[in-house]
């Protein structure tokens, strides 16, 4: 990498004499004396090559190269400062990084509500977000891959707090066949319609929950299984918060059951390692319990 002809001192210089409108004003608002800020742009202009003010009268202003390059100049030393905190961020103990895992029931309103409320708390700290269904957060707790795992299971060795009950409802479309038979629905009938499963991405030791039927199709997706089924191809137990919408305006309609027409899965906050939690990590965790709250 070639040596940069320019400084970050230089471009904030330039800054200031346009933000508080002249050499002078530039000059107290940095505390510097006025010559050493006419110096410091006449010597980013020479080490440019380009002219980047025009004085009229006691007032600088722009050329149509200036503009552009103090626009960069801006974005460039924000980059700087924000650098600058992250490092301190660091230095202090805040971690670079959260990994979170979710199961894909947990209501995405509520988690976006939360991540929401970390942004401007988190000096910085990244979150990488994945989305998991059934045994998939398990995994990522026993592989450590996750600091804070949103799971329907909390596995042997780990401890849990509830965050939310997610209740799931059998569902057709409203035009389904199952729902012109007009009486209540028996695990016979069932067993003669396409079910719609959304099936469990982990790998060590999957696991399937509720009914199943014989004559079924997996999908990996929630948004597919909800797609899947206001198409009409099949019925499912779906989340009751994710279908809202279509259970309100009534093209899908619950499958009226002689048992388990719905049931509740728990959700539970689970961190990988509790007793290492850093203070970002800490605070996504308080702020998940205050929402489920």
């Amino acid at each position: 990498m070639g040596h940069l002809k320019v400084s970050l001192e230089q471009w904030r210089v330039l800054q200031a004499v346009i933000d508080h409108g002249g050499f002078a004003q530039a000059a107290k608002a940095l505390h510097r004396s006025q010559s050493s800020i006419s110096y410091t742009v006449s010597k980013l202009q020479e080490q440019l090559g380009s002219k980047l003010l025009h004085i009229i009268g006691r007032k600088a202003e722009l050329t149509e190269a200036g503009e552009v390059l103090l626009r960069q100049s801006r974005q460039l030393l924000a980059s700087a400062r924000e650098l600058e905190y992250l490092a301190e961020s660091l230095r202090s103990g805040w971690e670079a990084e959260i990994h979170l895992v979710v199961d894909a029931a947990f209501p995405a309103g509520r988690l976006i509500e939360v991540l929401k409320e970390f942004e401007p708390l988190s000096k910085g700290t990244r979150v990488q977000l994945k989305e998991v269904v059934l045994s998939g957060a398990e995994d990522a707790l026993h592989k450590g891959d996750a600091d804070l795992v949103i799971s329907a299971f909390v596995p042997q060795g780990f401890l849990g707090n509830r965050l939310v009950a997610i209740k799931f409802i059998a569902v057709a479309r409203a035009d389904h066949p199952l729902h012109q038979l007009n009486r209540t629905i028996t695990t016979q009938d069932l067993q003669l319609s396409l079910q719609v499963i959304i099936s469990d991405s982990g790998q060590v030791q999957r696991r399937d929950i509720g009914w199943r039927s014989e004559h079924s199709w997996s999908v990996t997706k929630m948004e597919t299984a909800i797609e899947t089924v206001c198409q009409g191809l099949g019925f499912a137990w779906l989340p009751e918060h994710q279908i809202r919408h279509q259970l309100d305006a009534g093209s899908l309609l619950p499958l009226p059951l002689d048992a388990g027409q719905s049931y509740d899965a728990p959700l539970y906050l689970v961190c990988t390692r509790p007793d290492h939690m850093g203070p970002a990590t800490r605070l996504l965790h308080d702020l998940f319990l205050r929402h489920s709250q």
